[in-house]
């Protein structure tokens, strides 16, 4: 079974709250486990939420990290979306865990793009004339 992508769904439970209400930690800590994984970082967009709270998004070239904290709950959750099978979504997950201190993290992994009408592996990129001999 191929896929464009694999997709993680991280929740991160029993972290450091301090951490988590940090902007600049927390948009040090996606940036940094995007590079941690070898992705190519194509936009960064973060928003700080009042009292407390932080969502933000790493764009990738190779689809996206984003994440979610509620501080008040030492909670975080996060999504890794990968294409390919160069990126290794597993580091950028494993980087998180470490950067907030969760104490009981668990991941989902979600393979996604499985194409039926495909049995062999696909590349996550393809020209205009490959495309016409999929339809």
């Amino acid at each position: 079974m191929h896929a464009l992508g694999t997709h993680l769904l991280v929740e991160l439970r029993e972290c450091n709250p301090e951490i988590l209400k940090d902007l600049k930690r927390v948009k040090n800590a996606l940036v940094s486990a995007a590079k941690e994984a070898k992705a190519t970082i194509v936009d960064i967009s973060f928003h700080e939420f009042n009292p407390f709270g932080i969502s933000g998004m790493v764009v990738i070239a190779e689809s996206h990290l984003s994440i979610h904290t509620w501080p008040e709950y030492s909670y975080a959750a996060v999504d890794i979306f990968t294409c390919g099978d160069i990126i290794k979504p597993e580091v950028a997950a494993s980087f998180l865990i470490e950067q907030f201190e969760s104490k009981s993290p668990s991941i989902v992994e979600l393979k996604r793009g499985i194409l039926s009408h495909m049995n062999e592996k696909l590349p996550h990129k393809i020209t205009e004339p490959e495309l016409q001999s999929v339809s």
